[in-house]
């Protein structure tokens, strides 16, 4: 974001010299514009992807929760069949 400000800055004390340098800044200008639109695009578009990423990983782990509670439910019945077997 500082380069930002440097950069309108130069081109604001650029426009001064002349016509030319004005056009020059105004596009210098637009392009820094566009860049930092395009990088706030960017990182909007990463942020969706990393919480889609997020909540897939998460439903993941609900899912091997889930699995692992099975599992150790089917040990403890397991286990006291075997116990009541062995009395």
């Amino acid at each position: 974001m500082r380069i930002l400000y440097i950069a309108a800055a130069a081109a604001l004390a650029l426009a001064a010299c002349s016509d030319r340098t004005e056009k020059n800044a105004a596009a210098t200008a637009e392009n820094a514009g566009d860049t930092v639109a395009s990088a706030a695009s960017d990182t909007a578009a990463n942020a969706d992807a990393a919480a889609d990423a997020t909540a897939a990983a998460a439903k993941d782990a609900a899912a091997d929760a889930d699995a692992a509670a099975d599992t150790a439910a089917r040990k403890t019945d397991a286990a006291a069949d075997a116990a009541a077997r062995t009395q």
